[in-house]
């Protein structure tokens, strides 16, 4: 099993459990040390071992702050692990917290209606009696930025009822029907950041291929108020901001329907093409593929400093052969050292062995040259983290 410990001593071992291809873990596949590590018998140097990322805000990290539509927690991605692929309940990231108006959740009930055969009131209980482990998923916020450390993503476990079963009991009266989910949305305070607004609209066909769910469940525990509880929709790929929390109606409403007012607040975020008026020109609110560094260790090897980055990719529809990584924008993209994605969600750890020339600020940049992934954000450089080398 790899630990803390193993890594401080620069041994990196695998084999167990732990490195099931789910995580997409990019480390050796035997119980002995990989070969030619060249952080074998090295020590990480410093307090930490570890460098800070320059230019990004100091946010608090892991710890709830604000209220309502203006609460947040920004997970700490440097503490990441690829034994631990699963954020922490407490851990895991809020853009907005629970409202002080929130019903009682003993007595939630989701509405399901619209043009259907069969409307119905799903109880939170019966929802709670239904539901079965979905899997590990990440989840991202379509918001989220470099000042906040990338801090608004993070993976949970999740358990809830696959929405394909509601909806097939209801029994759409049109095929070309869509699906508007719409989440409690009334706050006690006005927003300096956000407006109410808590729907989306998807397809059939969208919710299927992306295996959507009601959650009732993170991490194996009942979910919390500020994670949507009593009940919240996970879509899996998409952005955070389609996965509404506590939802409480579940419409089928006409293939012409207006687009809501979160899709159009987040249409710039999610890389539409303009503001659509109607829901139907929407495209999917899909993660493309995307990697970052999340720390960078400073090493002491037979008495020498060595860097090693460590960061993770996500997102996509497809495993990538190559991840690429340059250090500032007058040197080559080199292949990442430590890297092999063989499923894009929830994510994949990687590691650079990396011997800067000279003291000064480096910007670290990943890249992927393959035409059939598509990955605007990492090609606009938004991934981009900065580090400032002292020693080498």
């Amino acid at each position: 099993m790899l630990t803390r410990r193993s890594l401080l001593k620069g041994t990196l071992f695998s084999g167990s459990a732990l490195f099931a291809d789910f995580a997409g873990i990019a480390w050796t596949s035997s119980l002995r040390p990989r070969q030619k590590d060249p952080f074998a018998n090295g020590k990480l140097l410093g307090l930490l071992g570890t460098l800070d990322f320059v230019n990004e805000s100091p946010v608090p990290l892991s710890i709830p702050q604000g209220s309502e539509l203006d609460g947040r927690l920004y997970s700490d991605l440097s503490t990441l692990e690829p034994q631990d692929p699963i954020t922490p309940t407490g851990k895991f990231y809020i853009r907005t917290r629970a409202s002080q108006l929130l019903p009682d959740p003993a007595s939630w009930q989701v509405k399901l209606g619209g043009i259907v055969d069969r409307p119905m009131n799903l109880g939170i209980e019966s929802l709670r009696k239904a539901a079965k482990p979905m899997g590990a998923h990440l989840m991202e916020c379509a918001g989220n930025v470099r000042l906040a450390h990338f801090g608004l993503l993070s993976v949970g476990d999740w358990a809830g009822v696959p929405l394909a079963e509601i909806l097939d009991k209801a029994k759409a009266k049109s095929p070309a029907a869509r699906v508007l989910v719409s989440g409690f949305d009334q706050y006690a305070e006005v927003s300096r950041t956000s407006v109410p607004g808590a729907s989306w609209v998807f397809s059939r066909e969208q919710l299927d291929k992306a295996g959507a769910f009601l959650a009732t469940e993170l991490n194996g525990q009942p979910l919390t108020k500020d994670h949507g509880a009593p009940v919240r929709l996970v879509v899996p790929g998409w952005y955070g901001c389609a996965c509404i929390k506590w939802v409480n109606e579940i419409t089928l409403v006409g293939e012409v329907v207006e687009s809501t007012s979160q899709m159009r607040e987040y249409a710039a975020r999610t890389q539409q093409k303009g503001v659509p008026l109607l829901a139907k020109d929407f495209q999917p609110a899909v993660i493309e593929q995307a990697a970052t560094p999340i720390r960078i260790e400073k090493w002491n090897v037979a008495g020498k400093i060595k860097y090693r980055v460590v960061g993770i990719a996500w997102g996509g529809s497809q495993p990538v052969k190559m991840l690429q990584i340059r250090f500032n924008p007058e040197e080559n993209y080199v292949p990442v050292d430590n890297f092999h994605q063989v499923t894009n969600d929830p994510w994949t750890f990687w590691t650079h062995d990396w011997s800067p020339n000279t003291p000064g600020t480096y910007a670290i940049r990943l890249s992927v040259k393959e035409p059939a992934v598509q990955a605007r954000r990492l090609d606009s450089g938004y991934y981009v983290r900065s580090v400032e080398i002292t020693e080498i």
